[in-house]
């Protein structure tokens, strides 16, 4: 008799999928702080979660807008633009992706 762990299956996407696991909260705010520490205003300023992206750090639209397909990329993602545009502060961005990640 054969268990399933003698079952070898190639190029299943299937298996692909089943492998993926959902991020850490600790591995995707490491990853947002990653990509935001660029647009601090000044180097005293730590990004935390309570961070209102577009007030607190000088970044613009477009600049949010690569650094959200960055973070889709990374995470395996897709975040729709209505609720790009809802989301404000670094834990919400987090939350969104988490969300998302775990959906899959």
């Amino acid at each position: 008799m054969r268990t399933a762990q003698n079952v070898i299956v190639e190029n299943d996407d299937a298996t692909a999928i089943l492998l993926r696991r959902v991020p850490t909260r600790g591995e995707v705010m490491a990853e947002i702080v990653t990509q935001l520490a660029t647009f601090r205003t000044d180097d005293r300023h730590v990004i935390r979660g309570e961070t209102v992206i577009a007030k607190d750090l000088a970044i613009d639209s477009l600049a949010v807008m690569d650094m959200v397909m960055e973070l889709e990329d990374r995470f395996d993602v897709s975040i729709p633009m209505n609720v790009v545009a809802e989301i404000q502060t670094v834990d919400e961005l987090a939350n969104t992706i988490l969300k998302l990640a775990a959906r899959r």
